[in-house]
């Protein structure tokens, strides 16, 4: 069993910076892809970011490629999402998963409980 938790959301105006981060206390971390999810107010649940079990390899979403970088620590059992330069459309609460390396959402089987982000204009 996986158990990640994320933190470092909150409020930042548009051109700002956050880091999230996702931690867990399960051995297997480093067996595991991770990847940052985001849910809007009345939109579906939407892929950010995902980086392999080595942090070899990361993937993006148009939308936040060039602004955010995912990045992870195997021996402190940590993985981060640098955000930079955020937008309005921005705002959500971001999830941090488990699975496979996949920007599709049931392909992990473990999440985090979220943390908001809000960008204001």
């Amino acid at each position: 069993q996986v158990q990640l938790v994320e933190s470092g959301g909150g409020l930042v105006q548009a051109g700002g910076s956050l880091r999230l981060s996702c931690g867990t206390s399960g051995r297997t971390f480093s067996s595991y892809a991770m990847a940052w999810f985001r849910q809007a107010p009345g939109k579906e649940r939407e892929f950010v970011a995902s980086i392999n079990w080595s942090g070899g390899s990361t993937t993006y979403a148009d939308s936040v490629k060039g602004r955010f970088t995912i990045s992870r620590d195997n021996v402190k059992n940590l993985m981060y999402l640098e955000m930079n330069n955020l937008k309005p459309e921005d705002t959500a609460v971001y999830y941090c998963a488990a699975g496979e390396d996949s920007p599709l959402s049931w392909e992990y089987d473990y999440w985090g409980q979220g943390t908001q982000v809000t960008v204001s204009s």
